[in-house]
């Protein structure tokens, strides 16, 4: 505090108590792959296809560390080389160990194994020689996620071995496991913690889902890659601690139990999305309403997960070109393309837009073609369709999955409106908590409410000609009576009118004699 015995003006800076509400961002995805099993079969193990035993041969000579020189029947720590580069493959132990001593044939037997990164060591049950050298077959499994390839041993040939090992592990020490959520801002960070476009269907909808995301406008997403359909709770689990997804979808996964739980995570959360696909074959081109819809079918029985205001649900797949078959067409499921389509309408005009009538960027076909009638019954439940329309395939439906049973939030931009005007009002009014709950604080909070949806009708997100008409804010005697202000609860009232989209242009035409006519 200064000292004013000294006549003068004194400028002095006072803490408003209060913050202006900031927007929060609305195109930030989190994507979740499920690539298929828990890991592949292990070399050399029959469940695996067409693989035979992996000897130490593909690795090198297995010479143990240090001289044992102790007697049968002891246990000894023998250390077992992995192929360089793949730290993330562990030694299995539930079938084929024949580990040999020199040029004996005499088996040794393996008591346990244990992994400690990119070693393993094994116990044996009756001790090797002094310094004696340790060779024979040993089995190895990688995860899933990475791709698969032809492995051949030193002095071996292709019809030796035929392993299923991870190419860019050697290459690519930063590779996630399943579970590990990573913030990726362009496709090569995606690559530095996953992988490249792939022959594995499941691990390349994932990348194509990622590539076309940054194509269409996307800047950041979170990515996370889990096993099986099973898994995908936990995945969403995982994003419930990242604030800013806004969008969230799981590419090419179709089954409605998934599907599901995606949504119903969207509606618990309350501030973000999904962007759902359908199968990739729904039925004879001229049987599409058919496919999709069936007489009489209901979310227990029809293809269709059942209604959700906090999901969209696109349909048909996207005809892309595909690096991993030198740029082959191949057709991908559209949720990541259009969560990018997403991300550039809120850049270029705002979250109010519908994110439709738009370009999909990067697709060059459509695995079925939508006429308007056929669209028609589609549009009613929700299943927004892609079209090829005036030369460009162009995303042609803006509904929430259910379409007209969700009423008031039958368009998916109006629910995504309303999940940015809950998550900004509720993260820029944190200051009131434990506040006064006095009409000081009623009018602060108008008065910072107010400011925020007067920003938001200029930029066209709400209806009227005059901020009275868009919107209201009531905060006052009415809505705190002393009952509520006993229980600590301060309550506004906010009532906005929302833009809702031109979705059926109509021209009505007709014959005109004139100005002088009748």
């Amino acid at each position: 505090m200064a000292d004013y015995r000294t006549p003068g003006v004194y400028v002095e800076e006072r803490l408003s108590g209060s913050a202006p509400i900031i927007g929060v961002g609305t195109s930030t995805a989190g994507f979740i792959g499920v690539v298929g099993g828990e890991t592949t079969p292990a070399i050399g193990d029959s469940r695996g296809a067409a693989t035979t035993q992996l000897t130490t041969q593909a690795f090198g000579s297995a010479t143990d560390k240090q001289p044992i020189g102790i007697g049968d029947g002891t246990k000894v720590d023998f250390e077992l080389p992995k192929p360089e580069g793949f730290a993330n493959a562990e030694v299995v132990t539930d079938s084929g160990f024949a580990f040999f001593v020199g040029s004996s044939t005499s088996e040794r037997s393996v008591r346990s194994i244990r992994n400690e990164g990119s070693k393993a060591f094994v116990t044996f049950t009756t001790a090797p020689a002094n310094s004696a050298q340790i060779t024979g077959y040993y089995q190895l499994r990688v995860p899933a996620a990475v791709p698969v390839a032809s492995v051949v041993p030193s002095g071996g040939s292709a019809t030796t071995v035929i392993a299923t090992l991870p190419p860019d592990v050697a290459t690519n020490p930063d590779l996630l496991a399943a579970g590990q959520v990573q913030l990726c801002t362009n496709f090569s960070e995606f690559k530095k913690y996953f992988w490249d476009f792939s022959k594995n269907p499941r691990q390349n909808y994932l990348a194509h889902a990622i590539f076309g995301f940054f194509r269409n406008g996307g800047s950041s997403c979170y990515v996370v890659w889990v096993n099986r359909e099973a898994e995908i709770q936990s995945a969403l689990e995982t994003f419930e601690t990242i604030d800013e997804i806004a969008i969230v979808a799981a590419p090419g996964i179709t089954d409605k139990d998934s599907l599901q739980r995606i949504y119903a995570h969207c509606q618990q959360m309350g501030d973000r999305v999904a962007i759902l696909d359908t199968p990739e074959v729904v039925g004879a081109e001229n049987k599409l309403n058919a496919g999709l819809l069936k007489p009489g079918e209901t979310p227990e029985t029809g293809i269709l997960p059942g209604n959700s205001d906090y999901a969209a649900l696109y349909f048909p797949w996207l005809q892309v070109y595909d690096p991993a078959t030198n740029n082959k067409k191949y057709f991908v499921p559209p949720s990541g393309h259009m969560a990018g389509v997403y991300a550039r309408v809120d850049s270029q005009r705002g979250v109010y837009k519908a994110p439709a009538n738009e370009t999909v960027l990067g697709a060059t076909g459509l695995k079925y073609s939508v006429s308007k009638t056929l669209q028609a019954d589609l549009n009613d439940r929700g299943v927004n369709c892609i079209r090829f329309l005036n030369g460009n395939i162009r995303v042609w439906g803006a509904r929430t999955l259910g379409g007209n049973a969700n009423g008031e939030f039958k368009y998916i931009n109006v629910r995504r409106l309303f999940n940015y005007l809950r998550e900004s009002i509720d993260e820029g009014t944190q200051w009131t908590v434990f506040e006064p709950n006095a009409p000081d604080l009623w009018a602060r909070i108008r008065r910072n409410v107010t400011a925020f949806l007067l920003m938001v009708w200029r930029s066209g997100a709400l209806f009227g000609n005059t901020p009275e008409e868009a919107f209201y804010v009531k905060c006052d005697e009415e809505t705190n009576p002393p009952e509520a202000r006993a229980l600590g609860q301060v309550i506004t009232e906010i009532g906005v009118a929302v833009v809702r989209p031109a979705e059926f242009v109509i021209f009505r035409i007709t014959q005109w004699d004139g100005p002088g006519g009748s």
